[in-house]
């Protein structure tokens, strides 16, 4: 079975091909990219691959600019920590969707699925609107079970901080750090999923990188290209920048 895995953080692509090889899945994996551009050019110069593993948003835009750019025909599995995508998922050749952090259980299922369907690019009414009901169901109990500490490491061991005192957390070099107003945390958690466990009244992932928490923000700036730079508390080296195709949720977000 030829795989190609899609997604632009390296320890989240690890830890998928370590979830594979539990599911028992046999499978040669043809390449890892992280790029939208990079991903138009393997499908425009090799032959499709069996199967997709594809994160949505990637280091240059969301992955369904590919699906603009080249035809696509190999079944995706979509990965993400963001369910909003759910709907435009499925109008692209999609077996399953799972959010991020992803369980073994909800990984075999998915292989279920795509072994079941024989690798259709059609996929049931039915099927869709229970997998959006698990989603809405997931999310609203996110949103409803707050998140109260956070364990970060601290010289050789670790210690709990306390949410409400994470005014952002961004990811450098693979590693994810938390700043509050006294210290700077490694937290060993990717990006993703930090941000899955947090209140999304309370935290708002600006780009791929950071995360900000809305009490943090002290002042909203226009920028280049429609975007807009955050003021915000207790910076250190950061440039704290909304990407474009967010800025009008971020507005909306702030105003709620």
């Amino acid at each position: 079975m030829n795989v190609l895995i899609i997604e632009d953080e390296f320890r989240a692509a690890n830890q998928l091909q370590n979830m594979l090889q539990k599911c028992d899945f046999q499978y040669n994996l043809l390449d890892t990219i992280d790029t939208v551009e990079d991903a138009v050019q393997w499908f425009q110069t090799n032959e499709m691959p069996n199967l997709v593993f594809m994160d949505i948003q990637l280091a240059d835009g969301l992955s369904f600019e590919i699906f603009q750019k080249v035809e696509v025909e190999a079944p995706i599995i979509f990965t993400t920590a963001f369910d909003q995508y759910a709907i435009q998922a499925f109008k692209v050749n999609s077996v399953d969707y799972l959010l991020k952090p992803i369980k073994e259980e909800d990984l075999q299922k998915a292989l279920g699925k795509f072994n079941k369907s024989n690798q259709s690019q059609q996929i049931e009414t039915s099927v869709l609107k229970q997998l959006l009901t698990s989603i809405q169901s997931q999310t609203e109990r996110k949103n409803t079970k707050q998140r109260s500490g956070l364990l970060v490491k601290e010289g050789t061991g670790f210690v709990q901080i306390k949410i409400a005192d994470l005014l952002y957390a961004y990811s450098e070099d693979s590693v994810t750090f938390g700043v509050t107003e006294k210290k700077r945390y490694v937290i060993d958690e990717t990006i993703d999923q930090l941000f899955s466990t947090l209140l999304e009244d309370d935290f708002y992932r600006i780009n791929r990188g950071q995360i900000v928490a809305k009490r943090a923000i002290q002042k909203i700036n226009p920028y280049f290209n429609h975007r807009v730079k955050l003021s915000v508390s207790k910076e250190r080296d950061q440039e704290f920048i909304v990407s474009r195709q967010k800025t009008s949720d971020f507005k909306s977000w702030m105003n709620q």
